[in-house]
Formats: structure tokens, C-alpha cells, sequence
């Protein structure tokens, strides 16, 4: 059964103009929503009407005042009114923004304080609004949808186009519920009315409404009459622009329910032919609408795009030659996203060898334009605008064709080369700066995608003449494009892995005296001199017990805290990357730089101490102390990491500790989030090194630590401060367990809340496993508050059908943090007298492995965590374990399939495995 657009108008039904001081729908007048201001109040204060249907615009409009006072005046009786009457607060502001006669300013207010009573951006704030306006009288509801429908009439366009929002968002709560069963048809009976502005707004709202609402939640033949309608409105014989941009802008957010329609050939042409049409628009607003029309589908429905491939083609490269900058950005973006497609086939299949070439879907789109596109592409490269590098948000041509080139050399790999080549070898040396840069970046563009084979060669010819350009050129664009260059020269072509190496004795003196000159640039080229020297410090990290970087520690870490102190390190993030490429040249130093990275150690503490003696501080800078702040405690956690990783720079590290945690406690007393953040990481790996000794800081640091757990705003914080509880049990082991009661209180108060995002929930039940395994079968008292916790997320995680792949991926991290825990209670109550315990879950746990072995979707680190669960009940369990593993459904199938894995991690697992359950069994 075919689905049907609507191509032929069928049924048309015309409905009369109104005047807009007529009211057009019943139910919805000003005297109604006087009224029901009326009866909030009480009834010896009652007003006459008009001065109370007044007295809400007013307070709108005072809401906005620029007066402090009045404004915090207006904002309170709001608040009183929508708490003390919300059905008529909500009716008192549809019928303000309903009303011609009301000023602009009120009823938009009115309108945007309507759309935040019904969403929010926090999950369980949005439940909590939907469940409000749900419960809400039918009536109230009726009239105020009356009211919403009725400014879609308005002459206002801001009135319009607000109602048009609010509407999708009361239709994104009602639909699903199979309530407004309406509201689509009268939409598109508006459609047909003789007004313009009507015409537009009602496209608008439904292309809100689109973003709004699932597809599952519209009948298909709803969806053709919308697809219709929007189509029809793009049609180039419609005679309003308003209306034409308007359906442009709707199709885009109701490309989603056009899964059937593109199933369609005629259907799918015809839609194709309006969106190509709309790209030819003499309206601009209309192209670039199109066109992200366009960049959509090609994401949405690849597979069906063969037929107009060589149309959109001539489109495209039409617009980025001659069209205006909004236009054409969104033309390369056309490419960029049909490059995204391919490279994840292309990475999907490519280990594939088992599926044959044919039935890869992939259609090789980039390989058939590239004769066409490459020099499309290069052409872009040459329009860049004269301040783009001190614009940290700048976007324009030159660097949309440039990102878009450095994806089809991801796509298509060495292809690239022969065609990028020729222009960079005629531009490089040109008089014109563009020409330089153009050819340049043409250069950093293809580094990633051709073989290291292809590449090497031309980069030791290249890398000279790129050294000299970097000190010598006098164009700043030139210099900043040639630093970057040269990092990703060193990110792609230079490591342990390569054949050919590209630094050698001979030339690595001469790029290090280079890079350490450049930092004292502009901020803009110093920042990528930084990130230069990052990915060469990063392609050392393997090299052996000595590193060439070695004889330059000194210089080049003096250099970088040089940078960090110049005065204008706050331009272009220079400070940042310089902090984050000491960080990685420390972290990817050898045993020989040992003691200079110990001498390092008291400068950065000295760094922070002054930042904690500001007093004082205006907003912006104590902003710039927060930030100054997070990048030195990010500082010290990779110095410790580093003195921490073996016994005598540990030793040596040790004098420092105690000044260390003081002045991060002090940091913790400045409160702010990121400094926290950052503050906690590098405790963590305070604790890591000082290990059973961290126990001294525990009495001073736990408040903090608690606060860290109880941040359910900043997650980030909360679940970073989770890891963090790891860590010290892991240095404390059994000196935890004083404070194990608060910890193990926060975290099931964590785990119990709905305002907790759900990312942190994984790692918390990870870390009741690491608890366990500090104190062992002291943590028999939480067992009745962990276990069926870990029992309920075990059943909610083990059903996975229909999900989509970010749930998918979402439940392998619960499945593996409620494995973890397991494992880590289990091995923590081995050889204890109170192992049995635990046998009462045993029958869950295994129910639990059979689920998900069943449902075929996890992933490999779910799998080793999986069968180690299971070797662990065996070994802790021994024979009351043995009798139920035999009776698992499936329990022999998956450690059969362990054992054959191909990952040698998970296979060792499960040769553990077998071993333990073999002695279960024949106890």
C-alpha cells in the first residue's frame, strides 16, 4: 500500500477572512480571562474588569522595565499568581497574547512565560510541567488552546510566530496522550485561508510542531496531509516569500516523518524537485533554508539519493562560486555531511572482510565527484577574510571548504593527493598572502585519511620550507595556518607506529627552536606553536627509556610557562594550550627528566598560592582566577600521576604532599565548579600516590567530598567526585571504613533521585564494588540497600529491544557498572565466614547474565566484566554456586563463546572463569 501526498488539493474548505478585532474562535475573549484574573483574587478586593485585565499587561511590561526594583516587583507577582492560580494565570497570558489590542512587548513576554510553564531543560523538571499542565480542568485547557489557535491570526508577527511555538510545545505533551486529536486538521484547514500571515503562521507551527512530536505519535495520514501542505507551500508558484520560507523551514523539521514517503519513488521525486527548486529561489533566506533542507536528507536518507546526485551536485557548486555566504556555507555542508555518511560505513565495514564489496551501503558518492569537487573545494580556500584567526567563533568559506577538503580525504584516502598537490605546489610561494595560506591549509587538510606511505615523502619536503615560513613569512594568517600544520603533521605521520620517521637527530633541534620561537608570536600563532608541540611530545610517549625531547625539557617548559604569563595569554585560549602542552610534555616524559619534573613541583604550588592570596575580586576576575585555578590543579594531577607512577619519585614527591592538600582545600573553600572539578581529579590522584597515608587528609577533606556527591547540578562534578571515592578506596582500603556510612548514604541518595543525570548512575554502582573491596565483609550492613538497587537497575537494563543506539550504548555502561559491583562485592566477601550471605542473590545475578547474553547486544567491556562476574561467584560461592550455574540457561553457551573470543582480555577471563566453576562444581 502506497503512501499518499496529497499532490492535487482534494476537499478545499474556505474559511471566511475575519477583521483582527473580531474574535475568531469561540471561547477565547478578553472578558473571559478578565474573569478568571477576577476570581483569583479574593472577594472583598474584587475590581472591576478592565482594570484587572490591565493590571497583567502592566505587570508584563514591568517585568521588562529597565528599574531593578520594578522589574523584581513585577517578576515576584507574577510568581505569586501563577503559584497561588495557575489555571488562571495561564488563561490571564493566552488571553494577553490572543488580544490585538494588547502592546507587542506584554504579549510576547506573555507567550514565552506560557512555553517555560510547559518545558524546561532539566529531565525531571520537563516531567514535572507535563504532569502539571496534564492534571490541569479540560475546560481551562480547551480555552487557552482556543486562544493560542486564534493568535495564529494575529496581525502581529511576533504573536504569531510565539503561539506557533507554544502550541508545538502543549502539542508535544497532548498528542502522545491521544488528546487534541484536532489540532492537526484545523492546522491545515488554516492552510486554505485567504491571509497571508495565516498561511505562514500555521506552516510555522507545524514545522514546530514536527520538532516537536514523535512521528509514532501522528497517524501517516496525518503526516502526508502535513508533508502536503509544507511541500506545497516550498512550490515556487506561491506567490509569498513569507510563506515559501515558512514551508522551506517546516520541511526541514518534518523530514523525520517523511521515513514512508521517501519509500516512495513519485513521491520522493516530488519532494526532491521543490527542495531543488527552492534552492533557485531570487529570495536568500529561501536558498539557505533549502539547502539545509538538502544537507538533511543527505544525512536522513543517503541511500535514496543516487537519482539527483549529479543535479544536487551542479546546485551546490553553483552556489558556492556565486552565491552569498549563508548559501553557499550550507552547499559544502551538503558535502561535509555526505562525507560523514560514508566515513562511518566505510569505518563500520572496514575491518569487515566478510561481507562482500556489493552489499556494503555505501555508494561511493565523494570517489564519483572528486574530479568536480576537489577543485571546488580548493577554490574556497583562496576566500578567507582578513581577521579570521583573532575570531575564535569565525566561520566562512575558506574554512568551510578547508574542514570539508579534510573529510574527503578521509573518505577517499590517497586519491586526494595528486588532485591537492598541484595547487598547493603553484600557491605556496605566491606574492598574495591568500595564496600562501590557501595552499597551506590545502596541505594541513589532507594529513589525516591518505597512508603514512603516500605522505611522508612529500611532508620531509614540505617541512623546511614550512619551519622557515613559520619564523619568516610576514603575514600573520600564513604563520598561524602553518603552526597548525605542522601539529598535524605531527599527530598523524609522527609516533612509535610510523615507518619513516619525520623528526630525526638532524632536524628535531631546528623544529623545537622553531616552535619555542613561535610562542613569542601573536596569540593566535603562539596558540598553534603550543598545539605543534603537544602532538610532538605525544609522539615521543612510547619511545623507550630515553626520549630526543629529553635534552629540551628544561628549555621548552620554561618556554611554556613564559607563555602562561604573558599579558595577553588570555587572547586566542594561549594560556590553555599552554597549560594542557605542559601538561602532556610532562606526562609523556622519560625516567631521565625525573628531577626537573620534581623542581616543577613547588613553581605550580607557588602558581596557585598566589591566585588563592586575590582578595577582592571583581565578577570577570574572579572568572579569570576560577579558570587560572582549574588549569594548575590540572597541572598538578598530571605531575603527580607522573612522580606517582614508581617507588623512588614517589618517595621523592612525598615532602610535598601535605602543602599539596592544603592548598587544594583551600581551592575546595573558593567554591567553583570547575575549579572543584579540576581540584577533585587532582586529588584523586593525590590519594592514588600517598595511598594507606591519604588517611591523615580524610578528617579535613570529607566535607568536601560530600558536597562533590550531593552536586546533582554540575553531574560532571558529582560524577567526577564519584571516581574519586574510587580512587581513595583503593589508597585506603580498610582506614575507609570510618567514613564509609556518609559515603554509602550519598550515594544511595544519588542513585534514589530523579534529578541526578543518568550518566553518574554507572559509576556509582562501580564504585560500590570498590567499596566493597576496601572493607571487604564490613559492607554486610549495606548489602539490604545495594543489592536490590543493583536488582532493579539489572531488570531495567536488561531490556534492550527497540532502543536506539545511544540507549543501546547507555545500558552496556549501566550493565557494566552493575557487573563491576558484583564482581567487587563478591571478591570483597571471599574467604569470609559471612560469604553465604550472599547467597540468597545468587539466583538474581545469574538470571541476570542469561538476560543479557540473550538479548545479543553488549559490548565487548560488558562481556569481560560478564564472564568475570561469573568466575566470581564460582571462586566465592564454591559449591553452593556450582549446583546453579548448572542450571543457568545459558551460562555454558557464554563462556563457550568467551573462550573462543578473539579479544585475549576477555578470553582470559573466562579461562579464569572455567576454572573457578570446574571447582565448584566438583566440591
Amino acid at each position: 500500500m502506497h503512501t499518499i501526498l496529497y499532490l492535487p488539493w482534494q476537499g478545499r474548505t474556505q474559511l471566511a477572512p475575519c477583521s483582527s478585532s473580531e474574535s475568531k474562535f469561540k471561547g477565547c475573549t478578553s472578558n473571559h480571562y478578565t474573569a478568571t484574573l477576577e476570581a483569583s483574587v479574593p472577594s472583598k478586593q474584587r475590581l472591576p474588569k478592565k482594570v484587572m485585565a490591565l493590571e497583567v499587561t502592566q505587570i508584563l511590561l514591568n517585568a521588562q522595565s529597565v528599574d531593578g526594583s520594578v522589574r523584581k516587583h513585577a517578576e515576584e507577582s507574577l510568581k505569586q499568581f501563577q503559584e497561588q492560580n495557575l489555571s488562571g494565570f495561564l488563561l490571564s497570558l493566552s488571553g494577553e497574547l490572543a488580544s490585538d489590542e494588547k502592546p507587542v512587548d506584554s504579549r510576547k513576554l506573555a507567550g514565552l512565560i506560557l512555553k517555560n510553564a510547559l518545558d524546561a531543560k532539566e529531565q525531571h523538571r520537563k516531567y514535572e510541567l507535563i504532569q502539571r499542565w496534564l492534571s490541569l480542568d479540560v475546560g481551562v485547557k480547551t480555552q487557552i488552546k482556543t486562544c493560542l489557535l486564534q493568535t495564529l491570526a494575529s496581525p502581529i508577527p511576533e504573536a504569531r510566530s510565539t503561539a506557533s511555538q507554544v502550541i508545538a510545545k502543549v502539542a508535544g505533551i497532548e498528542l502522545p496522550q491521544k488528546q487534541w486529536p484536532e489540532l492537526i486538521g484545523s492546522l491545515l484547514s488554516n492552510i486554505h485561508q485567504v491571509p497571508v500571515h495565516v498561511k505562514q503562521a500555521t506552516l510555522e507551527t507545524l514545522g514546530y510542531l514536527c520538532e516537536e512530536v514523535s512521528p509514532d505519535d501522528v497517524e501517516q495520514d496525518q503526516v502526508n496531509k502535513i508533508l502536503t501542505a509544507v511541500v506545497q507551500g516550498m512550490n515556487s508558484s506561491e506567490a509569498s516569500n513569507d510563506v515559501r520560507l515558512a514551508a522551506t523551514r517546516s520541511l526541514y523539521n518534518a523530514l523525520g516523518f517523511a521515513q514512508a514517503n521517501f519509500t516512495n519513488d513519485m513521491e520522493r521525486d516530488y519532494i526532491m524537485r521543490v527542495v531543488c527548486e527552492a534552492t533557485l529561489s531570487p529570495e536568500v533566506k529561501i536558498r539557505q533554508a533549502a539547502f539545509e533542507c538538502l544537507v538533511s536528507i543527505s544525512s536522513s536518507y543517503y541511500e535514496k539519493l543516487a537519482p539527483y546526485i549529479q543535479d544536487i551536485f551542479n546546485i551546490t557548486a553553483k552556489a558556492v562560486r556565486e552565491d552569498e555566504e549563508p548559501v553557499a556555507l550550507q552547499a559544502i555542508e551538503f558535502w561535509s555531511s555526505i562525507c560523514d555518511e560514508e566515513i562511518d560505513v566505510l569505518e563500520e565495514y572496514g575491518g569487515d572482510f566478510t561481507t562482500a564489496v556489493s552489499d556494503i551501503p555505501c555508494f561511493y558518492f565523494i570517489k564519483q565527484a572528486l574530479p568536480a569537487l576537489v577543485p571546488m573545494l580548493l577554490e574556497t580556500l583562496l576566500k578567507q577574510e582578513e581577521d579570521q584567526d583573532q575570531d575564535e567563533g569565525a566561520w566562512n568559506l575558506a574554512m568551510a571548504g578547508g574542514t570539508c577538503l579534510g573529510l574527503v580525504a578521509r573518505t577517499v584516502g590517497n586519491d586526494i593527493v595528486p588532485l591537492v598537490m598541484p595547487f598547493i605546489e603553484e600557491n605556496i610561494t605566491k606574492p598574495d598572502w591568500r595564496q600562501r595560506e590557501g595552499a597551506t591549509y590545502a596541505f594541513g587538510s589532507i594529513l589525516e585519511g591518505p597512508s603514512p606511505n603516500q605522505l611522508t615523502p612529500l611532508v620531509n619536503v614540505a617541512l623546511n620550507f614550512m619551519l622557515t615560513a613559520l619564523t619568516k613569512d610576514p603575514s600573520n594568517h600564513v604563520k598561524d595556518t602553518t603552526a597548525w600544520t605542522l601539529g598535524r603533521i605531527f599527530e598523524f605521520l609522527h609516533g612509535s607506529t610510523m615507518e619513516t620517521p619525520i623528526i630525526t637527530p638532524a632536524n628535531c633541534q631546528q623544529i623545537i627552536t622553531v616552535l619555542l620561537q613561535s610562542m613569542k608570536d601573536a596569540p593566535n600563532v603562539a596558540e598553534k606553536a603550543c598545539g605543534a608541540l603537544y602532538f610532538l611530545a605525544q609522539g615521543f610517549e612510547d619511545v623507550g627509556p630515553s626520549s630526543p625531547l629529553t635534552p629540551y625539557f628544561q628549555e621548552i617548559v620554561q618556554s611554556l610557562l613564559t607563555v602562561t604569563h604573558r599579558e595577553d595569554a588570555g587572547e586566542s585560549r594561549l594560556r590553555t594550550a599552554a597549560y594542557e602542552t605542559l601538561n602532556e610534555v610532562v606526562r609523556c616524559s622519560t625516567d631521565e627528566t625525573v628531577p626537573m619534573v620534581l623542581q616543577l613541583v613547588p613553581v605550580i604550588m607557588m602558581e596557585l598560592h598566589q591566585t588563592l592570596e586575590e582578595q577582592k575580586l571583581s565578577s570577570d576576575e574572579r572568572e579569570k582566577q576560577n579558570e587560572l585555578q582549574g588549569l594548575l590543579c590540572g597541572c598538578l594531577q598530571v605531575i603527580i600521576q607522573k612522580l606517582g607512577a614508581s617507588d623512588p619519585t614517589r618517595y621523592a614527591f612525598m615532602q610535598y604532599a601535605d602543602q599539596i592538600m592544603n592548598q587544594f582545600l583551600r581551592v575546595f573553600a573558593c567554591r567553583s565548579a570547575t575549579v572543584h572539578e579540576e581540584a577533585m581529579l587532582a586529588i584523586g590522584a593525590l590519594a592514588y600516590a600517598t595511598g594507606p597515608d591519604f588517611a591523615k587528609y580524610m578528617p579535613d577533606f570529607y566535607k568536601y567530598l560530600e558536597m562533590g556527591l550531593q552536586n546533582f547540578e554540575e553531574y560532571q562534578v558529582c560524577a567526577v567526585t564519584v571516581g574519586v571515592v574510587g580512587d581513595i578506596c583503593r589508597a585506603l582500603e580498610e582506614k575507609v571504613l570510618p567514613w564509609c556510612d556518609g559515603i554509602m548514604t550519598q550515594l544511595l541518595k544519588d542513585l534514589s533521585s530523579n534529578q541526578l543525570h543518568r550518566s553518574v548512575k554507572p559509576p556509582i554502582f562501580s564504585c560500590f564494588g570498590d567499596i566493597s573491596l576496601a572493607i571487604g565483609e564490613n559492607f554486610e550492613k549495606y548489602l539490604m540497600y545495594a543489592m536490590p538497587m543493583l536488582q532493579s537497575a539489572a531488570e531495567l537494563s536488561s531490556h534492550t529491544s527497540g532502543a536506539d543506539d545511544e540507549m543501546i550504548e547507555y545500558t552496556n555502561l549501566l550493565r557494566n557498572g552493575i557487573l563491576e559491583a558484583y564482581s567487587g562485592i563478591f571478591q570483597g566477601f571471599k574467604n569470609s565466614p559471612k560469604t553465604q550471605l550472599l547467597i540468597p542473590y545468587a539466583p538474581h545475578i545469574l538470571q541476570f547474565l542469561d538476560l543479557i547474553y540473550l538479548e545479543k547486544d553488549m559490548d565487548e567491556v560488558v562481556m569481560k566484566t560478564a564472564i568475570g562476574v561469573l568466575g566470581d561467584l564460582a571462586d566465592t560461592l564454591g559449591s553452593n554456586a556450582g549446583s546453579l550455574i548448572q542450571q543457568s540457561l545459558s551460562s555454558k553457551d557464554f563462556l563457550n563463546e568467551c573462550l573462543s573470543s578473539d579479544d585475549h582480555l576477555i578470553k582470559e577471563s573466562a579461562e579464569w572463569a572455567k576454572l573457578a566453576i570446574s571447582r565448584a562444581i566438583s566440591v
